[in-house]
């Protein structure tokens, strides 16, 4: 399966290149959030492709959600968010992805990410962690013990908040580096950084092919009462469907 969903999230990413280098507007979605005719491109190529090679898998994708089309709650089901990074992609930044997950009982297992414009692949499964550019795709990655120094701190680029700012006042940084999208799970799952805080709005195709490889090099993804992060869910008493509460990604704890 991950073999298959790798070369699907690479088609889509290749798609998306001729529009980025082009330069797309964007328009504002109900909630706020900004799309282009590039999300709906690669959204498109995703879930045909899925339908064929996986046709009795649900798929949760966002576009779709967004035009009220939702599959029926599964134990198992793809999390597919075709652009993430809307706002770097307009503006001309590299730092977007394409991303597929697969869920299971509520946990990312499987998870794909490609960042075209950088030439980098990420992808993991029960096997563990792998990284690469989008030709090579074989080298493992692992997250690194947490430095006594301080910590390297990825925080969003375009969603910063208060609460978040807070966070990580109260912890012994080194170095904060703004990334976009889900890059920055990856950048802890590479070993390039220790944590990431989100202490403001996600979605879980937001978050669960990254987080599936963050965990699978090592990590973890928690909310805020320490709970790991979960997936699939729906009638929540005060927020939407697939709306993510706060959390904090992570290397491991340092061992002492």
């Amino acid at each position: 399966m991950k073999h298959r969903l790798i070369a699907t999230a690479l088609d889509a990413g290749t798609a998306l290149l001729p529009l980025f280098q082009a330069g797309l507007a964007a328009r504002a979605k109900a909630d706020g959030s900004p799309v282009t005719e590039a999300d709906r491109l690669a959204e498109n190529l995703i879930l045909d492709r899925l339908a064929t090679d996986f046709p009795d898998i649900p798929v949760v994708a966002e576009e779709s959600v967004a035009a009220g089309r939702t599959p029926p709650a599964s134990d198992r089901f793809f999390l597919v968010d075709p652009l993430d990074g809307t706002r770097e992609f307009v503006s001309g930044d590299g730092g977007f992805t394409v991303n597929i997950a697969l869920v299971e009982h509520g946990v990312p297992t499987l998870g794909v990410v490609v960042a075209p414009a950088l030439d980098r692949l990420f992808h993991a499964d029960r096997d563990g962690a792998f990284a690469g550019d989008m030709a090579a795709s074989g080298r493992r990655i692992q997250v690194r013990q947490r430095p006594e120094a301080g910590l390297v701190v990825v925080a969003s680029r375009s969603h910063r908040t208060p609460e978040t700012d807070a966070f990580i006042a109260a912890h012994q940084v080194t170095r904060l580096v703004s990334v976009g999208s889900s890059l920055k799970f990856c950048m802890i799952a590479e070993g390039e950084a220790d944590l990431y805080p989100r202490l403001g709005r996600t979605m879980e195709w937001d978050t669960a092919a990254a987080d599936a490889v963050l965990r699978a090099a090592g990590g973890q993804v928690a909310t805020l009462d320490g709970a790991p992060l979960r997936y699939g869910k729906r009638d929540q008493p005060d927020d939407a469907d697939f709306a993510n509460p706060w959390f904090v990604a992570s290397a491991a704890p340092r061992t002492p």
